[in-house]
């Protein structure tokens, strides 16, 4: 099949490349020429483990190409993904369909044959009922069906979510469309993966239902964490004997500082408004949204707790900044919260981050990047674990104490026990939930 992906942000350029080692012939589309550049020289604008030599792989096979040129890209295409950006919009919160919408239409005049323009992005209830619309007023002799794809896939994590997926949704509306969408998924269809098929709406509210209902699990956990601050019970134990549940299973009840991301903020976001626009406000998830923003600022005030009510003129050095391990993406990652009051505070602060500084810089004015955990911990008041990379994990934990002014953590990941880390030196922990 020949494919054009119209976006290479972190879906589309992900995407891509996987749909090229399926065997079909991808042209990735963006309007960035440096960006474009910069692919055909086989080098990756984002941090994803695995996907440089894969699409690199796949380049050098002759399946995979990269373009500016939307209409070389959709001539002859059996499907085109429209996989571009879909924001939080300013003042309201509905997701920002306008780069879907230009993307439809530009799409319709270089329409040459028929063609199923397939949504990858992350759209608002009845979006592909209007990229059809846009699509049949642009181009009125167009021959093209519309399909609803929904991405799910987890940064750090990606290429294995999209090789073996624990499902599929495509929402479709005729025969002709069904069968270009399995042909392209066909590699999956052969060894079993689920690919559910729906309406074009259905397979719309699933995305942001499973979305909504994850932030809801990260949200709970962090509440019930709070309680067991007050009554002296361990988040930890309290997590595991949940999830030994199998209805609800031990996935997303990790406590930690609230979700970030690409996904959960504005898809939570926009579910909310969709809710409120239709006359059924989901309360749970404005719930949601209201204590993940409480979460974050609960995490400074631990921190200010652990440095006895007060950061100004101390040393703090933070760990890891982007939202989760194994990505550089720092869109609504707590320490965007937490670090930018730590620093207003008055206090010094350090970072070091595997991957975050290329974004970091920029988004964190005011604070030193280090190399190491250890060089941001020298004669350092306090060291704050915000992001679980392994690096993390196993630290020379005497080694850091030994050099701090006053060795306090807040280890706002779980990732240590307080009787280890007072063993090695530390005179305070602060944990979640515990």
């Amino acid at each position: 099949m020949r494919i054009a992906m119209i976006g290479t942000g972190y879906v589309g350029l992900v995407s891509g490349v996987c749909f090229s080692d399926f065997g079909h012939d991808v042209i990735c589309v963006d309007k960035n020429p440096a960006k474009i550049e910069m692919l055909e020289a086989g080098q990756v604008p984002i941090y994803e483990p695995g996907l440089d030599s894969l699409m690199v792989r796949n380049v050098e096979a002759g399946r995979l190409t990269f373009t500016t040129d939307l209409a070389k890209a959709v001539n002859g295409a059996d499907a085109v993904f429209i996989a571009v950006g879909t924001p939080t919009r300013r003042g309201d919160g509905h997701a920002d369909l306008s780069y879907v919408m230009a993307a439809a239409e530009e799409i319709a005049h270089a329409l040459t044959g028929y063609a199923v323009i397939v949504t990858k992005s992350t759209v608002p209830v009845g979006t592909n009922r209007k990229v059809r619309d846009v699509v049949a007023a642009a181009n009125p002799q167009a021959e093209f069906d519309v399909a609803s794809n929904p991405e799910f896939l987890r940064e750090g994590a990606a290429i294995d979510d999209f090789m073996k997926p624990d499902r599929v949704i495509v929402g479709i509306e005729s025969e002709r469309a069904a069968k270009v969408m399995e042909e392209i998924y066909r590699p999956l269809y052969l060894r079993d993966f689920p690919i559910v098929t729906t309406d074009l709406e259905s397979a719309e509210m699933i995305k942001y239902a499973a979305n909504a209902f994850l932030a809801t699990k990260i949200t709970f956990i962090n509440e019930i964490a709070r309680l067991c601050e007050k009554v002296g019970a361990d988040i930890k134990q309290v997590s595991k004997g949940m999830g030994l549940d199998g209805r609800i299973g031990n996935k997303f009840l990790h406590a930690g500082p609230g979700y970030g991301g690409s996904c959960f903020p504005k898809d939570t976001m926009a579910l909310a408004r969709i809710g409120q626009e239709h006359a059924a406000p989901i309360q749970i998830v404005e719930s949601v949204i209201k204590v993940n923003e409480e979460t974050k600022r609960r995490m400074i005030d631990k921190i200010l707790d652990l440095c006895d009510g007060s950061v100004n003129g101390k040393t703090i050095a933070v760990l890891g900044v982007t939202f989760k391990p194994n990505t550089d993406d720092m869109r609504d990652a707590p320490s965007l919260t937490i670090v930018p009051a730590l620093v207003g505070g008055g206090a010094k602060v350090r970072v070091v981050d595997p991957q975050g500084r290329r974004e970091g810089e920029a988004l964190l004015p005011g604070v030193t990047w280090s190399e190491d955990p250890y060089e941001a911990a020298d004669r350092a008041d306090a060291v704050v674990i915000l992001t679980e990379w392994n690096e993390f994990r196993a630290l020379d934990l005497d080694r850091m104490a030994e050099n701090m002014t006053t060795p306090r953590m807040a280890d706002l990941r779980n990732i240590y026990n307080a009787k280890v880390v007072k063993d090695a030196g530390f005179v305070a922990y602060s944990a979640v939930g515990r």
